[in-house]
């Protein structure tokens, strides 16, 4: 789209569970320490569905959409960072308070007032969106747009649970979607061993699991064939969380990746046992980001995307909730 619009086109949720609508706004003007952006590409991620079917619970009506990559057309004088024409990415997280316990303790992904981008402020199912320059990433030219989108929280998300995972050898990967298909190639690259569990009967994405290196792929209701160092549960299902207890070691992680998840059934104690450990893992900070696009200057990393108009959002999710997406479904204006 030309910048001279003085109009944006975006796709927003009025009530959860309706279908977004099209809708025509000014282009905002960027208020200090903010840029905005033209957008070429947004990922559409789980939890944009999360947010789009109600399972949690932020500001209405809200544009969704955090995963942005688009080129900058004005920003505040104040703004450092950037400049006007520059390719920018636009993750999850988008402000944070800088002065509560967990930003003082350089832990700004569990931040007490945060913004979340797509879900508490207007995200990028849109041609036009306004961030904040601070929480913004170059993105590495490696990428064009489309590919790149489903780095901003796929990506980054995806490398938190990771490294929150420790130097596990052997790693199981638990729903094989946008995030485990990028984490896979980072692990393989890594010298790891990677196990994909996907829909029990789903053949489709156990070959893809395969093309892409994992070691074993199967269905979730398989055990592995060897125990495991770490699971990631991508997932949003509760009951996968005593199904990959048992998959693990004494000793081992299973990791909860995502924002929401169906609740986690009861389970014996002996699952549990010899210090398997489960925990969550909430958001991501700037410093993830960094570390994480560092790294893909190094690892030959290639997204797989389905591209969607703006105008077919609603058929991007769609497909996403039934399963229907091999790697990530991006929105292009």
């Amino acid at each position: 789209m030309s910048n001279a619009r003085s109009s944006m086109l975006a796709m927003q949720l009025h009530r959860p569970g309706d279908p977004l609508q099209l809708v025509e706004r000014p282009i905002p003007v960027p208020a200090p320490g903010k840029i905005v952006i033209e957008v070429s590409a947004c990922g559409v991620c789980r939890t944009d569905l999360h947010v789009v079917d109600g399972d949690i619970c932020g500001n209405l009506p809200i544009i969704p959409g955090h995963e942005i990559v688009g080129r900058i057309i004005s920003q505040a004088d104040d703004v450092r960072s950037f400049n006007v024409g520059q390719r920018v990415g636009v993750p999850w997280l988008g402000h944070t308070c800088g002065h509560c316990l967990y930003c003082s303790l350089g832990e700004e992904n569990l931040c007490d007032d945060p913004q979340f981008t797509g879900f508490t402020r207007d995200g990028g199912f849109a041609s036009h969106t306004v961030a904040n320059a601070n929480y913004c990433f170059a993105i590495p030219d490696s990428f064009g747009d489309a590919e790149a989108a489903p780095l901003l929280c796929a990506g980054l998300i995806g490398y938190r649970s990771l490294r929150m995972a420790g130097d596990a050898q052997r790693i199981g990967f638990y729903g094989f979607g946008a995030a485990a298909h990028i984490l896979t190639q980072i692990a393989v690259w890594q010298g790891r061993e990677v196990y994909a569990f996907v829909k029990p009967g789903d053949r489709r994405s156990e070959d893809f699991a395969r093309s892409l290196g994992c070691s074993w792929a199967g269905g979730s209701d398989q055990t592995p064939p060897l125990p495991l160092d770490a699971a990631i549960i991508f997932a949003p299902v509760g009951a996968l969380v005593p199904a990959a207890l048992r998959a693990v070691r004494k000793g081992a992680r299973v990791i909860c990746a995502g924002i929401h998840m169906s609740d986690i059934p009861s389970f014996p104690y002996r699952d549990l046992w010899h210090e398997r450990c489960v925990r969550s893992v909430a958001n991501l900070t700037r410093s993830d980001g960094e570390k994480f696009f560092a790294l893909l200057a190094k690892v030959p990393v290639e997204t797989v995307v389905t591209t969607f108009p703006l105008q077919s959002a609603n058929e991007a999710l769609g497909k996403l909730r039934a399963g229907e997406i091999e790697g990530a479904a991006v929105l292009v204006p």
